[in-house]
């Protein structure tokens, strides 16, 4: 490819940045290029593992899990002072710089973020990703995600989105974007062609988008349109079909023919690259996963992954073995001398457009230490945390609550595993929320079931006159390799289910997840948080006593199209 197209937008390259990417493409060898292309990931410190991939295999990136802080600093500062080309140092940068550092502020999901009503809090979200990423060597945010959360049984997106509204999706997105490349830290936005319409979950199976090219183009487009001109350099590509526009490119494809888009020409070159002039790095999302192994053979997928428009390619399912296939992959033709030698450019013009040839990439522990956690990091947590908690339902007027009236509370406990990106979600919440409570001078119990068989259950009158106020918290949150994430109710018939609601007032808190009436459609009074930081506890007693306002705004429907919801 001509290489004057990287003084283009995105990389806006000059003339000796130019000169470095032509100097240093010019030098690798054939293993090197391929190496390049490897975007690996990393869980804890390993050097010898660190040597291989930089002295041996040469890659061209490292995604780093959440570890603490000395921990991600070395591992950084090996990797770099090893490679011989500046590397890609990326996380999930999703709700905060605890995306990568243990020791990180979260500050807040995106569903939080949009639950502000105010895109500008997504920026602020991006400055402290940006600068506690920043502090232990990431250059890379894995973000915004710009899916739609369309579909509420959707496993994947969830909070992990700006909602269900294209305006906010787009407005938000964007402002994380901004700030991110005031930065001067890449951004991937992800998960083209769009994940939030099925049910499903690509790392379980390919899964499909399967709006009419018209929808896609008014919703999902619109959104990576305005990103992609907003100087977006990144893209990330998920395992999902996008059934209308391959036949709209190929009217006579095969059914059994449609690719993810992580291997589809008509995705990566026609509508990606050409439709909407996406002219920067393309990655795919995790190639473990079984939307994108289900496709073809692996032999053939490595390759064809790169050859069909992707430039990386993210984590390995066996180092070696996919190193060889790409490498085989290369000799054999599968992958052509043009498409690797333009995939490996655009990752040094990419590097390049952000100083990667130019800068010190190496972070220190006490720098590091200086940054994280800063004063004006916990107070946009706090921000967040206090706009985005939205009082879904109080039919009853039951907020604020009179605390002349209510004096004894039962507390339901609903609690799940670590969530989709194993990560920054509170455990224990429903005893931290007790001690609250407690410090305000409630006299509060948790529920713990007795003896479940029938006939042998705690009596109605007792229940009804031993409590004022019967509080359920929710902790559930969506995560990957799970299909469904709802209530489990305890057995024998759901014995911990909301059965006093015509007796005794009832709330119900949900931390995680904005759906949760679809299982108690009749609890009269009920609350959205998105996420929990460590501000989020404590401003939901404010907020119930009648001290803070409730000031957050639904970014999606948490009815779930049901009319009993609303009763």
């Amino acid at each position: 490819m001509d290489v004057q197209e990287f003084k283009k937008s995105p990389f806006n390259l000059t003339d000796l940045d130019l000169k470095w990417v032509n100097d240093t493409f010019l030098k690798l060898s054939e293993e090197e290029k391929i190496g390049q292309l490897f975007f690996l990931v990393s869980y804890r410190k390993d050097d010898d593992f660190f040597t291989h991939i930089t002295n041996d295999l040469h890659i061209g990136g490292m995604m780093c899990r959440t570890m603490p802080t000395k921990e991600v600093v070395h591992t950084v500062k090996n990797l770099q002072k090893q490679s011989k080309i500046p590397l890609f140092i990326a996380a999930n940068l999703e709700a905060g710089g605890n995306g990568i550092i243990s020791e990180g502020t979260k500050v807040g999901s995106e569903m939080a973020i949009a639950a502000t009503n105010d895109y500008n809090m997504a920026g602020k979200l991006a400055k402290v990703c940006a600068e506690e990423g920043q502090a232990v060597g990431a250059n890379f945010a894995f973000a915004p995600v710009c899916d739609i959360d369309y579909n509420f049984r959707n496993p994947i997106t969830n909070t992990r989105t700006f909602g269900s509204n294209v305006e906010n999706v787009i407005g938000c997105s964007l402002s994380y974007l901004n700030v991110m490349n005031e930065h001067n830290m890449l951004s991937s936005i992800k998960h083209f062609p769009g994940d939030g319409v099925d049910e499903r979950d690509q790392h379980l199976l390919t899964s499909i988008n399967s709006l009419s090219c018209e929808e896609w183009d008014n919703t999902y487009g619109r959104v990576y349109k305005t990103l992609i001109e907003a100087g977006a350099k990144a893209v990330m590509v998920g395992h999902i079909a996008l059934p209308s526009y391959e036949k709209y490119f190929n009217s006579t494809i095969n059914d059994e023919d449609i690719m993810p888009a992580s291997l589809s020409k008509n995705l990566l070159q026609r509508l990606l690259r050409e439709k909407l002039n996406f002219n920067g790095l393309i990655l795919t999302d995790a190639t473990t996963m079984t939307g994108f192994n289900v496709a073809m053979p692996r032999d053939l997928a490595v390759p064809l992954a790169i050859e069909n428009g992707c430039d990386m390619f993210l984590f390995t399912k066996n180092l070696e073995e996919d190193y060889f296939y790409m490498l085989e992959g290369y000799r054999k033709g599968i992958l052509t001398k043009e498409r690797l030698d333009e995939a490996v450019l655009r990752i040094l013009a990419t590097k390049a457009s952000i100083g990667l040839h130019k800068n010190n990439n190496i972070p220190s522990t006490r720098h590091a230490n200086q940054v994280i956690g800063a004063k004006c990091y916990k107070e946009i947590a706090f921000d967040v945390a206090d706009k985005s908690i939205t009082l879904v339902k109080n039919l009853d007027n039951l907020i604020p609550i009179d605390k002349t009236k209510i004096k004894s509370i039962l507390v339901y406990e609903l609690e799940s595993g670590a969530n989709a990106l194993g990560y920054g979600r509170e455990n224990n919440v429903a005893d931290k929320l007790i001690r609250l409570l407690e410090e305000e001078g409630f006299n509060v119990t948790k529920f713990i079931p007795g003896d479940r068989y029938e006939g042998k259950q705690s009596k109605f009158k007792d229940m009804v006159e031993s409590y004022d106020l019967m509080l359920y918290v929710a902790n559930l949150a969506t995560k990957s390799n799970q299909t469904t994430v709802r209530i489990e109710w305890t057995n024998p018939m759901g014995i911990n289910c909301p059965i006093y609601i015509k007796s005794v007032p009832t709330v119900f808190l949900s931390l995680e997840n904005p759906y949760h009436l679809l299982d108690v459609p009749r609890i009269r009074t009920f609350i959205n948080a998105y996420s929990c930081n460590e501000y989020t506890l404590k401003l939901f007693v404010d907020k119930i006593l009648g001290r803070s306002e409730f000031k957050g705004v639904s970014p999606v429907d948490p009815f779930c199209g049901k009319w009993d919801t609303r009763l």
